[in-house]
């Protein structure tokens, strides 16, 4: 993992416990896997423990990692480091996808109740207004009541928005997702939808899908020109989904965004979303920093608890599951 993702996610509660669980050596942790050093510590790895930063796991790792039983991520997605190899070792892979999805779905719910009322919008005009106090009226109704939220993607973080929004009852809630079950849908206090039919109705478009090439561009001018003119679009998923020059005409045409978000990210210097005052933009926070982070080790820290004790894992990934999640 990155030198980064080490001192946030490794405090001396995780390394007392990490020690307590398996035999570790100093430094704790490696940001490569092919020094002479680092091939030396893999000839002996039954479990590696990874985070942000992790390289790919690929044939060339493996073939150096004959013990290998393991690879506990403590964070969100493997997609960047786990390999088919890894799978075809039959060596388990776990995530703590679930405790990242926490914060993102919490500050996801203050960016859908924020945009109800269009705070970070008004809060740019106040700066020019200042004290005309007459712009509360320039962007639409500020209300949540009676509103639609389409959710795209019933995913860990959709799914667990979806609920925090219906014990709320404030707003209608659809969601768009090929592969969900619509009674489980239905059972969260949402109604499933088609993106074609959904996106006319949104009010607050926020997007939790996974980064796949089915998905890249899965909002492009089309889907945003379909959005009502008052709407807001939330992306604290990836910023693959949306086409970016599209995004930008759109918000310069007068669509709200927050955007965690983009493509690239950080966006280049010049980019017209920078000045927009329609436009939030914040840099990739919504997920798991600090203490939050620290979770995220925890859990994987269970993993390899379970793991020594001869428990099942309790968020394994497999090469079917990762086909379709972030």
């Amino acid at each position: 993992m990155a030198d980064r993702a080490l001192a946030m996610q490794f405090g001396p509660a995780e390394r007392a416990r990490l020690h307590a669980l398996a035999e570790v050596e100093e430094p704790l942790s490696v940001r490569e896997l092919t020094s002479p050093d680092a091939r030396r510590r893999l000839a002996d790895a039954e479990v590696l423990i990874t985070s942000w930063g992790c390289p790919r796991l690929g044939a060339g790792v493996l073939a150096a990692a004959p013990r290998l039983r393991a690879v506990l991520h403590a964070a969100g997605s493997v997609r960047g480091h786990v390999t088919d190899a890894v799978f075809d070792r039959g060596v388990l892979v776990t995530t703590a996808a679930d405790a990242n999805a926490e914060p993102v779905a919490h500050f996801t719910l203050a960016a859908v109740l924020w945009a109800f009322k269009k705070a970070p919008f008004l809060a740019q005009d106040a700066r020019t207004y200042r004290d005309d106090l007459s712009y509360v009226d320039g962007r639409g109704e500020l209300s949540g009541v009676g509103r639609t939220v389409v959710v795209v993607g019933f995913s860990r973080i959709g799914s667990r928005l979806v609920r925090l929004l219906r014990e709320l009852d404030l707003a209608r809630v659809l969601v768009v997702d090929p592969v969900a079950d619509p009674a489980a849908v239905r059972a969260a206090g949402a109604e499933p939808a088609g993106l074609g039919e959904a996106l006319p109705q949104a009010d607050v478009l926020t997007l939790h899908a996974p980064a796949l090439p089915e998905t890249r561009h899965l909002i492009g001018a089309a889907e945003l020109a379909a959005l009502p003119p008052d709407a807001v679009l939330i992306n604290t998923a990836r910023g693959s989904l949306v086409d970016t020059p599209a995004l930008e005409r759109a918000c310069a045409a007068g669509l709200h965004a927050v955007l965690d978000v983009t493509e690239p990210e950080p966006l280049p210097a010049g980019s017209p979303l920078y000045d927009l005052p329609n436009v939030m933009l914040t840099p990739h926070i919504a997920g798991s920093l600090g203490s939050e982070a620290r979770r995220m080790s925890g859990m994987a820290l269970t993993e390899l608890e379970r793991l020594t004790g001869g428990l099942p894992p309790l968020s394994p990934v497999t090469r079917d599951t990762l086909a379709v999640q972030a």
